[in-house]
């Protein structure tokens, strides 16, 4: 049975809000020409960029708010009286070293000087293999990382898997693209190598000079960015699934020696894993056998210091903004103390804190209600499979037999972590940055050769987001995201629609999105389409990759957006409005939507107006580059005025005509959910 989510949560129908705040509108703007404006201007006027932020949108605020809430939970148990080994005083401890910037200053590099000091000692290529388990053993990945994640072919079980990292810039195009942006980041990535090397003191340790050691680096690493897959083929899930046993593996990359990596490393008969990128590996390989001993030691204090930096004196600390936030991001101001020891204790405990955080935060009624919409998109999105013209029968069995094995996470998981082997100390805040990420090395390896935990969560449910999980079938929205502008239980649910709807129905569309498709209802990467249905699947997925690649997101430096790295999501945002928009028609013939006119505005206006509001943003220049060339999203700005054109229901709501800015002519539309 469907009811109505949100507007049982709230008062009765006649006192519902419209979900529209007239104050984030620009009504100077036309909305046929630039949607985006004038749904959005208002917000962007009234929330105008700070120093802080390089981006600062709709998520972005209810981030900072729900931090906000999670400081007054952390005062909360520091100010407490705890018990001695308790989670609390464990947490408490954490936040206390990490705010302690008296003792942090007077500590400066000690913290990393053991590590850089076994690094330095390092006598020949064996000392250089087992110290890249060591690192990995901490959770600093030099060359590759490892995790446990479910067999691509039996995704009821979890195998080990070894995935391509080892650059300190991210992306193996800020090595080799030769744009006067990406000059000036190498450029600035040396100058930060420099800076930090020598206030570590490794220059002194292994008496080079801090500015020879940076080029050694960053010619190891533009070697391993040579190698690296790029971000299109890692977004293909058979080009980055290959199983082997260690043996397969040896063979591929011998100087990895596989079958002693994996039982240092705590997993014992590893059997077949996942080597995702085979020809990385084996250029990994070649450079532990033929790289300057020097060069591999500078690299592995590298990969420590930049792993410390932020947590420790504030030479380090500003060295590292300087590179990664002003520099890359555009970001003019360091964030305070109290957010960046948040936002770390966040990831050390995340889970003990969102508990929390649901207890006050989160009622059980909204967790329930929630669960009935998205039951009301699963039914809309049955009904847009069903009457797809471009695919047969076989293949919309398939496909609704997918929908229908969707796992629903809403609010906070059934069962929680078990943090009672965290180790926190008070010697130092790195150290427990490092015994933290020991504690999650020893979990996420734990799961290796184990049936899948489908219970287990990826977010935290004071995460301002959400997300589909292919092999496991699921779709979560933590209780972060579940308040305004996406989830408002005073609003009329046109706007509910529009907004959490939305994320409802993009999340449930990434099953079938260009990734998601491949794989089958059990989460295994299976052809489950008929050959003609797939071709016309990817005809209809280029026109969209093609309108988005068509976007100028920037004149000087001229930059297009990236239709296929973005073409997941942007696929996403269209099944998602298409299947919210018919829930709110089908709510609307229940009468569980208002039909009439509220704050002038009919409930297909409040729809798209809601959907567009959810991403006003303002950014800098120097993000939106950075965005563009990493980020497999659109920029708010595009995801309102590259979507909605697509949308037949958005032209005919808001009568979008020939020649109007927000028009697409009905064959240039793409069809897919």
């Amino acid at each position: 049975m469907s009811v109505s989510l949100l507007a049982a949560c709230g008062p009765k129908k006649g006192e519902l809000t419209s979900g529209i705040y007239l104050d984030n509108l620009d009504t100077q703007a036309n909305p046929v020409e630039d949607f985006y404006q004038y749904a959005c201007g208002g917000w962007m006027a009234n929330n105008p960029l700070d120093p802080e932020h390089a981006r600062f949108g709709t998520f972005d605020k209810l981030a900072e708010d729900n931090r906000d809430q999670m400081r007054n939970l952390i005062d909360s148990i520091v100010t407490a009286n705890n018990a001695t080994g308790s989670l609390a005083e464990k947490i408490a401890m954490f936040y206390n070293v990490g705010m302690d910037s008296t003792t942090l200053q007077e500590q400066g590099a000690a913290p990393i000087q053991p590590l850089l000091n076994e690094i330095a000692n390092i006598k020949d290529r064996e000392g250089a293999y087992q110290e890249m388990i060591a690192l990995h053993r901490q959770g600093i990945d030099p060359y590759f990382g490892i995790f446990g994640e479910a067999d691509f072919d039996d995704a009821s079980m979890t195998i080990g898997w070894v995935y391509q990292t080892g650059l300190g810039m991210g992306d193996r195009d800020e090595y080799l693209k030769t744009d006067e942006v990406s000059a000036k980041h190498r450029e600035g990535y040396l100058n930060l190598m420099s800076a930090e090397f020598a206030l570590a003191g490794y220059d002194k340790i292994s008496g080079l000079p801090a500015e020879a050691l940076a080029q050694m680096v960053m010619k190891l690493e533009t070697r391993l960015a040579k190698a690296h897959y790029d971000k299109l083929t890692n977004r293909d899930p058979y080009k980055t699934f290959h199983k082997m046993t260690t043996n397969e593996a040896n063979a591929v990359a011998p100087n990895i020696r596989f079958n002693e990596y994996f039982p240092a490393m705590g997993v014992e008969n590893v059997g077949k894993f996942n080597v995702a990128q085979p020809e990385y590996m084996t250029e990994v390989s070649k450079v532990l056998a033929e790289e300057n001993l020097e060069s591999i030691k500078a690299y592995y204090a590298w990969n420590v210091i930049n792993t410390a930096a932020s947590y420790l004196s504030d030479d380090f600390v500003t060295a590292n903004f300087e590179y990664f936030g002003r520099l890359v991001s555009g970001q003019q101001q360091q964030r305070p103390r109290w957010k960046r020891v948040t936002n770390a204790l966040n990831g050390a405990t995340g889970e003990a804190i969102g508990q929390m955080y649901v207890a006050k935060y989160f009622p059980k009624e909204a967790k329930d209600r929630m669960v009935t919409l998205i039951n009301n998109l699963q039914e809309a999105f049955g009904e847009r499979i069903k009457q797809a013209t471009w695919m047969d029968q076989a293949t919309k069995d398939a496909a609704l037999q997918k929908l229908g094995a969707i796992y629903v996470k809403v609010g906070y998981p059934d069962k929680w972590r078990d943090y009672s082997k965290l180790e926190v100390s008070n010697d130092s805040y790195f150290a427990n940055i490092l015994r933290s990420n020991r504690f999650d090395v020893d979990y996420m390896l734990s799961k290796i050769n184990k049936p899948t935990d489908r219970d287990e969560w990826q977010m935290t449910p004071q995460t301002v987001n959400a997300y589909y999980n292919p092999t496991t079938n699921e779709i979560c929205f933590p209780a972060g995201i579940l308040q305004p502008p996406f989830f408002d239980l005073h609003a009329d649910d046109a706007a509910n629609y529009g907004a959490i709807g939305v994320v409802i129905g993009h999340e449930m569309t990434h099953g079938f999105d260009d990734q998601g498709r491949q794989y089958d209802k059990d989460g295994n990467l299976s052809d489950w389409w008929q050959p003609s249905d797939a071709e016309n699947f990817k005809a209809n997925a280029k026109v969209l990759a093609d309108h988005f690649s068509a976007i100028k997101v920037l004149d000087d430096p001229e930059t297009y957006a990236n239709g296929e790295l973005t073409l997941g999501e942007n696929i996403a945002d269209n099944g998602g409005i298409h299947l919210a928009f018919l829930a709110m028609q089908k709510a609307m013939e229940r009468k569980q939507v208002n039909k009439e006119e509220m704050d002038g505005f009919t409930p297909e206006q409040r729809f798209f107006l809601a959907y567009a509001n959810v991403w006003a943003s303002n950014i800098t220049t120097e993000q939106i580059i950075f965005l563009t060339n990493n980020d497999v999203h659109s920029l708010g700005r595009w995801r309102v005025n590259a979507t909605l054109p697509n949308i037949t229901e958005f032209i005919e709501t808001w009568n979008v005509k020939e020649g109007n800015g927000m028009w697409l002519a009905p064959e240039k539309r793409a069809k897919l959910w």
